[in-house]
């Protein structure tokens, strides 16, 4: 199954994405195989980002829950919430690059 996982940030933490950024992506790029896209979300190009979202395949809900909790920037406290939602892809015949 495929889930959109959107996270939102606290605005007082925003040194650990300073702090842990090459841990992260150490961490995300460990799990490719699960997390199939993943980026930072900012309302526009320039400004601090105050999220993310992440496509995950996974078994189950569960498994999605345990993935992210490892997260450097979970772990660390940067997270202040996060919506796991399961995604139906229309057209799942076509791969998108992005």
């Amino acid at each position: 199954m495929l889930f959109a996982v959107r996270f939102t940030d606290k605005t007082t933490m925003r040194h650990v994405r300073t702090d842990y950024m090459a841990a992260h992506i150490d961490w995300l790029a460990a799990r490719r195989a699960q997390i199939k896209v993943a980026g930072s979300l900012r309302h526009d190009a320039n400004d601090h980002p105050i999220g993310a979202l992440w496509i995950i395949e996974a078994k189950d809900k569960a498994e999605v829950e345990s993935l992210w909790q490892t997260d450097p920037f979970w772990v660390y406290g940067m997270r202040e919430s996060v919506e796991i939602l399961q995604w139906s892809k229309a057209f799942p015949e076509v791969i998108a690059e992005i």
